[in-house]
């Protein structure tokens, strides 16, 4: 039988996506384009935005329009926080963020016996306590594999609605991700992403001491022929401790998206961050010492409820400071459900636009510093794809590398870096 998929969202939706592809091909189903006719259609969900949440009813309604005889499944975070509004879209099997397996045996039940009955797979985020075991993996012709450690969030940011679809903190076990992470790697990838909804947390569930450094520790010293990629961290996990047990492994990418949001003391407070500009500013000073050129990536939330133009500068101010790499700029979205969407001083769309623009334009000149300073440097690059007449891949540091050659697709060659791209760094192998 034929099974399509649409995941939205990050990269934990794609790594749980791609396990249950995983799973329906080793049963023996095909996988086909979702704009195609097929048995079996599998949704899975964003709700990290209201935004995400429209773009998910609309996906499912024309799924369902289209497909009137196929089965339709719905899972993901959509799904978890929002159940009755996704059953109301004449789903056949919903889940939430638990219990993908089942959910996926209940689809694939109902395409084979050409059924189609309301199956629910769904309970509370608050009752997920295990780690749900899924395959690691890539989508075919990947270079890059991802492995998903941990699950859970509970930090409860006053924006953030993940912490109530995810629910609590869960981690894979250090030796399993570890036997994961060589079975990857004797498949021939040739970079590992670690992922997980807040990786930083992992290990916290176990009550042994136990943190991320000892993880990534063991990962690195099981895959010496694998790049390790580090999924966002949250800015206090980089101590000297962090930095100097991780700094002799030279297959840790040196690429560290150490999430911000606000670069304003007052705001982050609002926001319920965990650290001051202070703290981050630590951590970001560590990170040079001990991995020299590495890039700092990090997210940004402009116009939050209250913030006054005097902070929104004081933010730009302190993206400056920091000489980051790139910087993903998000307007704040108000979220049904989380403190922040109950805030005084909500700002208008035009505020927010203008507020983007001009964080975007700070970024944006950031990204080009950061990638002039690469030119005359020799990078390691993992070649990816063709594009026109150049070959395209990713330094160790994450940005693009244009080369004119041909059939480089999962190499890991010397590139000296020569000039700067509009979206990278164009270089010469050597």
């Amino acid at each position: 039988m034929k099974f399509a998929f649409y995941t939205l969202g990050c990269k934990v939706n794609q790594y749980e996506t791609q396990a249950m592809e995983q799973r329906l091909t080793a049963l023996g189903h095909t996988l086909g384009d979702w704009t195609e006719p097929c048995d079996g259609f599998i949704v899975n969900t964003c709700t990290v935005t209201a935004v995400s949440d429209k773009k998910c009813r609309n996906i499912i309604r024309r799924v369902r329009k289209n497909n009137p005889d196929a089965v339709v499944g719905v899972c993901g975070c959509y799904a978890q926080t929002k159940p009755e509004e996704v059953q109301a879209l004449e789903v056949d099997v919903l889940a939430g963020t638990a219990d993908r397996m089942a959910f996926l045996d209940a689809v694939v039940e109902e395409a084979t016996q050409r059924i189609r009955q309301s199956r629910q797979f769904w309970e509370k985020a608050t009752a997920h306590r295990e780690f749900e075991r899924l395959p690691a993996g890539g989508l075919a012709a990947r270079t890059r594999a991802m492995l998903k450690v941990q699950d859970g969030c509970c930090n409860y940011c006053s924006y953030c609605i993940i912490p109530y679809a995810r629910g609590p903190i869960r981690s894979l076990p250090l030796s399993e991700a570890v036997e994961q992470a060589k079975a990857l790697a004797a498949e021939g990838y040739r970079e590992l992403v670690v992922t997980g909804i807040e990786i930083s947390s992992w290990g916290v569930d176990f009550k042994d001491g136990i943190s991320l450094k000892d993880l990534l520790a063991a990962l690195c010293a099981a895959v010496p022929s694998m790049r390790v990629r580090l999924g966002s961290l949250e800015p206090r996990t980089i101590t000297e401790d962090f930095c100097k047990t991780l700094a002799p492994y030279q297959n840790l990418c040196p690429q560290f998206h150490l999430s911000l949001q606000s670069g304003c003391d007052t705001v982050l407070k609002r926001m319920n961050r965990k650290y001051d500009t202070a703290r981050y500013l630590e951590s970001v000073n560590l990170l040079r010492q001990y991995f020299p050129h590495c890039a700092i990536t990090t997210d940004l939330i402009v116009a939050f409820p209250g913030e006054t133009e005097a902070e929104f500068q004081s933010s730009l101010d302190f993206l400056k400071t920091c000489a980051f790499a790139q910087v993903h700029v998000f307007p704040y979205s108000r979220r049904e459900g989380t403190p922040a969407a109950k805030m005084d001083g909500q700002h208008s769309n035009d505020e927010k636009a203008r507020r983007s623009n001009e964080a975007g334009a700070v970024a944006d000149a950031l990204a080009q510093q950061y990638r002039q300073a690469m030119v005359g440097r020799t990078c390691a690059v993992l070649f990816e794809q063709p594009e026109g007449r150049d070959f395209t891949g990713h330094a160790e540091n994450y940005v693009k590398v244009y080369v004119e050659a041909e059939a480089l697709h999962n190499q890991v060659l010397p590139v000296e870096i020569v000039s700067v791209e509009a979206d990278g760094v164009r270089g010469r192998l050597v």
